[in-house]
């Protein structure tokens, strides 16, 4: 049976990176672009596993975002899986809050100081 008629997805489950393996550089360069910033404020403000990476509105193109999202599953703040032929993502605020404290605070701050 193949693996689309068997229900599973046909592409590779996202590799995640553990917050605590994360440079502070890294870190940082992840939080740099504008696109990611809106990423991390839009999926705060969702609840967990809600979001699919269709759903962001971001000016830039499927690949660019897929793009994105590795990034920032590489820096410790996203997790993926794949639910059908969506994939949700949560943001690992807990996580990253424990490793970079008070640094996802400075970013979600209402005032907007990007």
């Amino acid at each position: 049976m193949s693996n689309q008629a068997a229900g599973r997805s046909h592409r590779a489950a996202p590799v995640h990176t553990d917050p605590e393996e994360v440079s502070v550089l890294t870190a940082l360069s992840a939080l740099a672009d504008p696109v990611r910033i809106q990423l991390i404020r839009e999926l705060a403000g969702a609840a967990d596993w809600t979001r699919s990476c269709g759903s962001f509105d971001v000016p830039v193109g499927k690949a660019a975002l897929s793009h994105h999202f590795s990034v920032l599953r590489s820096a410790g703040l996203v997790e993926q899986r794949d639910e059908g032929p969506k994939r949700v993502n949560r943001l690992r605020r807990q996580e990253f809050d424990a490793r970079f404290p008070g640094l996802l605070d400075l970013l979600l701050r209402p005032d907007g100081a990007d």
